[in-house]
């Protein structure tokens, strides 16, 4: 089976209505799995699999629950390719919040992402917390999640630059991925000498 029917039938599967009620839709599952691939810490298979489907979904079988689980692993470590190519990111869906932000794609893969973050929330803000915190407020906006907080309630009202906003997201991505991935300074020690 090529990774594209697979794709196909994990977005059948994780869009079906028998999943728990919090458990992440195909979109929101493509956000989750970028904040996990540009998170510097790995977060194990077995905790991020049983988050994203908040309790086990009834599989058919194991030979079901193990392609399911093996798409997800696949489709992760495919993001992060894109994500370590020069490439912007391709999202799933349109940069756009429409006319209902509620209902569209783009807030379902912001919130993903978001949840993505809070996994190891820590861990995203310890090195550079100004320009990450920077970098996460159009999908932090994106996602609706934060819109009762004073600073967040302004912009969400103004469509206009939410919508300059979300545009953003791919080149986001590429520089948050960078922030958590760019190779370390050299230590001082082979910094070369000044005579």
């Amino acid at each position: 089976m090529s990774f594209a029917e697979q794709l196909a039938r994990l977005q059948v599967f994780l869009d079906a209505d028998d999943l728990h009620e919090e458990a992440l839709d195909y979109i929101a599952a493509h956000g989750y799995l970028t904040a996990l691939c540009i998170c510097s810490e790995q977060v194990p298979e077995r905790e991020w699999i049983d988050a994203l489907f908040a309790e086990p979904p009834k599989y058919a079988d194991d030979t079901e629950r193990e392609s399911i689980e093996a798409t997800l692993i696949q489709l992760k470590a495919h993001i992060s390719r894109q994500l370590a190519s020069d490439e912007d990111m391709e999202l799933p869906c349109d940069l756009e919040m429409g006319d209902e932000p509620d209902e569209s794609d783009l807030r379902g893969w912001c919130i993903g992402f978001m949840e993505g973050v809070f996994m190891r929330e820590s861990v995203w803000f310890e090195d550079s917390e100004e320009e990450v915190s920077e970098l996460l407020l159009p999908i932090m906006v994106g996602s609706g999640l934060f819109d009762e907080q004073p600073e967040f309630s302004d912009i969400a009202t103004d469509p206009d630059l939410v919508a300059e906003m979300v545009s953003q997201i791919p080149e986001i991505l590429t520089a948050l991925y960078l922030i958590c991935h760019a190779p370390e300074e050299k230590p001082a020690l082979l910094k070369p000498r000044k005579h």
